[in-house]
């Protein structure tokens, strides 16, 4: 840390070579701190997407494990050079693209916010590409984004939202790659993986792949029971990627742990035969209407395949007959303008069980989201709290 020189403007302009020239005459600091892999690294504040944020200690140990891991299952290989566009205040950016080029000790292209023009014309010096879905969805809107402007990339990865079918199948399409989904979280790093290496359709878009070597992760249902096979209920996981707690909240720390020391990721999900896991949505975003649970995933993926749907958000309201009712937001795509609110109510319905079927659709320009692209489905709620009040 380099302080200006005193009565030197510090402001932009001037100040800024202040700094630099301070920090060129500075000694340099030998004085290595000894840490262990059980202290304390870094403090992430989690997307608060469903309520307030929360700050997650991570720990050498976690940061550890995960690079690792990730290194090796990712094949990482001499030579790589990853294309850095994610922002550095998250997991995503700061630790999972960051640490496996580091390790790898590869070269990182850094661009200080996604571009796709940017992003197309680096990749021809790029072997990795690491974004979220709205990455891949603004590639694919441009027609130059073909098998020549990716023909140097070996790996592109997907997270920090889930990545619509439509997408997955598309971007395979149009440029022979397929995408390798993954799952994590703020608390726990990468939990789980599609495969690097397989058959053609060992990775499967709609799902997050397989749990990484060392992690486990179970499914349980409200009494934590585990459920079996293809049953959708509470994703839990443990390992050494997982945090020791939460900062200065020792109450929710007893709450967010098992008594055998699962974390609870607040994640519903399912894990089917062969291990591969799919995430059907938040446990928060669960709609309970006249006393049955109704799991938005499986409505929006329907209304997603419907023509001119861009893509949708299925929430629960207050409603004075039901507790909550199912309400559907939808975007509509260039070619929806035919679309509608009775249309779409009615193509349900021959597809889901009443209770299911959304009793009100809203058809909007876009969803609100965060920096990560994660819908907030918790401000969606608020904007239409008041739909079936008396």
């Amino acid at each position: 840390y380099v302080l200006p020189v005193e009565g030197e403007n510090t402001q932009s302009g001037s100040g800024s070579s202040v700094w630099s020239i301070n920090a060129l005459k500075a000694a340099p600091v030998l004085v290595i701190a000894e840490r262990g892999l059980d202290d304390l690294a870094a403090i992430l504040y989690t997307s608060g997407t469903t309520g307030r944020s929360k700050g997650a200690m991570i720990t050498h140990r976690n940061l550890t494990s995960n690079a690792i891991t990730l290194h090796q299952y990712w094949g990482f290989q001499p030579g790589e050079v990853l294309l850095h566009t994610l922002p550095l205040f998250h997991v995503h950016g700061l630790f999972v693209a960051c640490h496996t080029a580091l390790l790898n000790g590869s070269k990182m292209i850094f661009h200080a916010k996604f571009d796709a023009k940017a992003a197309m014309a680096a990749l021809a010096n790029a072997t990795v590409f690491m974004g979220v879905p709205t990455m891949y969805v603004r590639l694919l809107a441009d027609a130059a984004f073909t098998r020549e402007t990716c023909a140097r990339i070996r790996l592109f990865v997907s997270g920090s939202a889930p990545l619509l079918a439509e997408t997955f199948h598309e971007f395979k399409a149009r440029t022979g790659h397929t995408i390798l989904e993954r799952y994590g979280m703020t608390e726990t790093g990468m939990i789980t993986s599609n495969p690097l290496v397989g058959d053609p359709d060992s990775r499967r878009g709609g799902t997050v792949g397989m749990p990484l070597p060392g992690v486990a992760v179970r499914v349980v249902d409200d009494d934590g029971v585990a459920c079996v096979s293809n049953t959708i209920g509470h994703l839990q996981v443990k390992g050494d990627n997982v945090l020791p707690g939460y900062w200065r909240l020792p109450e929710k720390n007893l709450e967010e742990f098992t008594a055998d020391g699962y974390f609870k990721t607040g994640d519903l999900g399912k894990i089917d035969a062969e291990g591969y896991v799919t995430i059907v949505g938040r446990s928060k975003d669960l709609v309970i209407s006249g006393g049955f649970n109704v799991y938005p995933k499986e409505i929006e993926l329907l209304i997603d395949e419907m023509s001119g749907v861009a893509e949708s958000a299925v929430i629960g309201l207050p409603h004075p007959d039901f507790g909550e009712a199912v309400a559907a937001v939808v975007v509509k795509s260039a070619g929806g303008a035919a679309l509608s609110e009775a249309g779409i109510i009615a193509a349900l319905k021959s597809k889901l069980a009443a209770f299911k079927v959304p009793k009100r659709v809203f058809i909007v320009d876009d969803l609100p989201r965060n920096a990560m692209g994660k819908v907030q489905k918790n401000e969606l709620r608020k904007r239409y709290l008041s739909t079936f009040s008396l």
